[in-house]
């Protein structure tokens, strides 16, 4: 049976770290797709790698990004040796600009690229951090931590593994990984050094669990171009090719079927141009010379010349896509423009991403997306490279990461099926305190790991009540009753007056319920109630229970009751 104590809500606070053992606790990343980071601790000292963001749900109205939960370092913040970004997409660096922050000298390790775009962020933020390159197969001494990085293939380039050794052991990290043999760049996982590290001795390998439950190996990356190259040659008027920023891999297979059908290329949005920027400049995207144009320039050229690459495949309500599906951008999709969906399906994007597709539809596109071809591959290994990875690996623990709760059961179930004892394979959640001591993970405690959301400039300032409070405003409505009042008499003087938001009904529906409110108001301050506060709940309850036998609903009720 494989160890789920960390899942126990008994769990107390962990006890004093001993000396001689290396402390893991996940901020983020353990039970959800989104928000990676993961400190280690050896000898009073932190580590820290990643420092992702996770994207609010519809059920989280208002937020705009959600947060590790720094508390359990925020008064350590001098113990921490450095970040180690395992590579660039935002729910791996996208909370580091938050963290820098509060310590800005805090030094961040990354490949090429990952700085590259980490650079590009931080200067948005107004931050000067410092930044240091490091390259797979290189090793750095980070106080008590040996760090050796591995390369490992990813949907995007330049991802790196983590090999952290200390005197209590040796942690291997994959970060996102995958094992396509045949990757557009030629950079390929480096088993020879997942091996060369389980000859070693991995004592707690931590695996990417995202595709835990897909059996087999994915798909190589190569096999999408013949598919583009056909929507391409086929399409009689404009492409539209959503995908995230950061796929560069994709990007240039797109740029390479524009090239060969004889279409320029405008990328739209600002994320896209910055991101693209960065890689072109770094040399990670390779664009002939006059390929790309302006967004402006784009009425100068036939439609089937054009091709427009932008962000939102993930239907999110104001990245470029939805914005164009909608019509509230300057770019108007018409019935011979084609639109290409060239990401996966992240888990809770279903609806928003279908309502774009339905909303493109509207306007006469033709909608290509994973439903219907090979637009996309995913970029983290599958069952089979699982496995493959932990009979190279022969590691002694085994911690699932990276992925929801079942992923994360599934992906230590294959560790089980590998060969790894039951009894070392750690299903963990945030905030989960887990000691790697005589060679073994054992669960030793729990520390707080809530959301913090981004709410504009605000962060950490909106609760889960005032989320509730905007779900009820927008889902049930809005109503305010205002009410004068003579207590000495125990008359109700003026009112109740009713505005209400959110009801299709007219406001005369309320007309019914006015002469009880008033009727339990005065019967009220007959018998001796006189607090304007105790009025105002009984005018709060009145008409909650009349809405909701009535109609159905409970909408926020905001009762005002004042002395005449």
């Amino acid at each position: 049976m494989t160890n789920v104590l960390s899942t126990r809500s008994e769990l107390g606070p962990p006890p004093p770290l001993a000396p001689e053992a290396l402390r893991i606790v996940a901020l983020g990343g353990l039970g959800e797709i989104g928000r990676n980071m993961t400190v280690f601790e050896f000898g009073g000292r932190l580590l820290i790698v990643d420092c992702g963001v996770l994207f609010p749900e519809d059920n989280q109205p208002g937020v705009d990004l959600i947060l590790p939960d720094f508390d359990y370092i925020r008064e350590r913040l001098d113990d921490i040796d450095g970040v180690i970004l395992t590579h660039a997409h935002e729910d791996h660096i996208g909370g580091l600009p938050y963290l820098l922050r509060e310590r800005v000298d805090i030094p961040v390790y990354g490949s090429k690229l990952t700085l590259g775009l980490i650079a590009a962020k931080l200067r948005e933020h107004r931050i000067k951090a410092e930044l240091r390159e490091v390259a797979e197969g290189q090793i750095v001494a980070i106080n008590d931590f040996e760090v050796e990085f591995v390369a490992v293939n990813h949907s995007i380039p330049d991802a790196l593994a983590v090999a952290i050794k200390t005197p209590a052991g040796r942690v291997l990290h994959t970060g996102d990984f995958k094992m396509d043999q045949l990757p557009l760049d030629g950079r390929i996982t480096d088993l020879n050094a997942f091996a060369r590290l389980g000859d070693d001795g991995v004592d707690a390998f931590l695996v990417d669990s995202t595709n835990a439950e897909v059996a087999g190996f994915v798909t190589s990356e190569q096999n999408i171009a013949p598919v583009l190259d056909e929507v391409f040659a086929r399409a009689p008027g404009r492409l539209v090719v959503a995908c995230f920023a950061s796929h560069i891999h994709r990007v240039q297979q797109v740029i390479n079927a524009a090239a060969a059908n004889g279409r320029r290329v405008a990328f739209v949005g600002r994320s896209m141009v910055r991101t693209m920027g960065v890689a072109r400049d770094l040399g990670y995207l390779k664009v002939p010379g006059g390929l790309t144009v302006t967004v402006d320039q784009l009425d100068e050229l036939p439609d089937d010349q054009v091709v427009l690459v932008c962000t939102g495949s993930q239907g999110e309500p104001m990245a470029v896509l939805a914005r164009i599906a909608n019509r509230d951008h300057k770019i108007r999709i018409h019935d011979l423009d084609t639109v290409v969906l060239a990401s996966s399906v992240i888990p809770g994007n279903e609806n928003s991403i279908n309502r774009v597709i339905n909303g493109l539809s509207r306007w006469g596109a033709t909608v290509v997306h994973t439903g219907n071809a090979l637009v996309h591959v995913s970029g983290h290994a599958a069952a089979g490279e699982l496995l493959y990875a932990y009979n190279i690996v022969k590691p002694r623990n085994v911690m699932p990461v990276h992925g929801e709760v079942r992923h994360l059961l599934a992906n230590a179930a294959l560790a089980v099926k590998s060969g790894v004892d039951p009894d070392h394979v750690v299903v963990a959640d945030d905030g989960t305190v887990i000691d790697l001591i005589d060679g073994a993970l054992t669960v030793v405690g729990k520390v707080p790991c809530g959301y913090v959301f981004v709410d504009g400039s605000s962060v950490g300032d909106l609760s889960e009540g005032m989320l509730k409070d905007r779900r009820i405003l927008g889902e049930e409505g809005f109503v305010s009753v205002f009410v004068a009042v003579d207590i000495s008499a125990g008359k109700v003087v003026a009112g109740p007056e009713v505005q209400a938001r959110g009801f299709a009904e007219a406001a005369t529906v309320f007309n019914d319920v006015l002469p009880k409110v008033t009727a339990r108001l005065e019967d009220a301050m007959k018998d001796g109630v006189t607090d304007p506060y105790q009025l105002q709940q009984l005018v709060r309850r009145t008409i909650g229970k009349w809405v909701g036998e009535k109609m159905r609903r409970r909408p926020m009720i905001v009762p005002v009751v004042v002395e005449a």
